[in-house]
């Protein structure tokens, strides 16, 4: 362990696994709670062409990699909100154009090669640069704020859009920016895990977690503690192994997905031998309403004699429900 620590380029690796496998599961639980856990593998289809463009113009491919597949996440989120029928055609075209359009630009390009490609593809941890280390941590950084930060507001959304259109969310606003997250997340996890196993860092921690978890916040912190983990012993086991630390990590989540799947069954009946033990207060110990005055036993408040259809038993006629309230209290 202190001999992988003494060079400089497995520090950087270590690192960059620990913001990538924070950033990931934070954004994915989202997406798998709206069932759309493959959208981070069309992000990546799309980020190709970033990167092609990145060779080409002899830029960073991971910043014109996020400018390309944001663009990409606003048209597929634009795409999905319509609810076209032939919307499923065009996101297809989308995903395959890109890919398609990523290899042909990279062929094109002064640094085209194999092995450059590969990189991207399936994940390079251990030739991550300094600069690319700096991209990946404010990247991760504005990722996990915005996701942490509006949680509620995210949760909402993925729950019920209808509803939180209701109670004053801003829906389109929000869905648009966790497209926009996700997007980034893509790029910033490519040099870790790889455009074509991104998908599964976002999903598979979040999975697993839900395993064993029962609400949304242990959800969340449960995945983001399992993404650091994995990807931190998938880097150290193939620096020991020498084997590609990409599907080293995605492997090794499988498998902890694997292990808490044969957990959760008997944990589900220890809490169901628990709730039968204590079944909760029972129909007896509940609290009867104080009959309303002048009502007779099995008798509605509409039968009450002298009360006003649509006003509450008890009170004058300013409380009447009328249209103009109801519209006030919907509100």
């Amino acid at each position: 362990m202190t001999e992988m620590l003494s060079y400089d380029f497995m520090q950087r690796a270590l690192l960059a696994a620990v913001l990538v496998g924070i950033t990931a599961p934070a954004v994915g639980i989202y997406l798998v709670q709206r069932r759309q856990a493959l959208m981070g593998d069309g992000m990546g289809h799309v980020a190709m062409t970033g990167v092609g463009l990145g060779f080409i113009f002899q830029t960073s491919p991971v910043w014109m990699a996020v400018l390309v597949c944001v663009l990409g996440a606003v048209t597929m989120e634009l795409v999905r909100s319509r609810g076209n029928q032939r919307g499923d055609i065009a996101l297809a075209m989308l995903f395959y154009g890109g890919m398609a359009c990523g290899k042909l630009l990279v062929s094109l390009s002064a640094q085209a090669g194999a092995g450059s490609l590969e990189s991207y593809l399936w994940g390079s941890i251990l030739t991550v640069a300094p600069a690319d280390l700096i991209t990946i941590a404010v990247l991760g950084a504005v990722v996990v704020a915005v996701t942490v930060g509006l949680r509620r507001q995210l949760f909402a959304i993925c729950q019920d859009e209808d509803f939180a259109r209701v109670t004053g969310l801003p829906v389109r606003t929000l869905n648009l920016l966790l497209a926009v997250m996700a997007a980034v997340t893509v790029t910033v996890a490519m040099r870790v895990v790889g455009l074509l196993l991104v998908s599964a860092l976002m999903v598979v921690p979040v999975v697993a977690a839900q395993q064993l978890t029962r609400s949304f916040a242990a959800t969340q912190a449960a995945s983001i503690a399992l993404g650091v983990v994995v990807s931190l012993a998938g880097v150290t086991g193939s620096y020991h192994l020498n084997v590609p630390s990409g599907p080293a990590i995605v492997l090794l989540a499988i498998a902890v997905f694997a292990v808490f799947s044969l957990l959760a069954a008997p944990l589900a009946r220890r809490r169901h031998r628990r709730g039968v033990a204590d079944p909760g207060p029972k129909v007896c110990d509940v609290a009867l309403p104080e009959p309303v005055p002048g009502q007779s036993p099995g008798q509605s408040p509409d039968q009450i004699p002298g009360q006003i259809p649509g006003q509450l038993p008890g009170r004058g006629s300013s409380d009447a429900i009328t249209p103009e309230r109801g519209a006030g209290l919907a509100q």
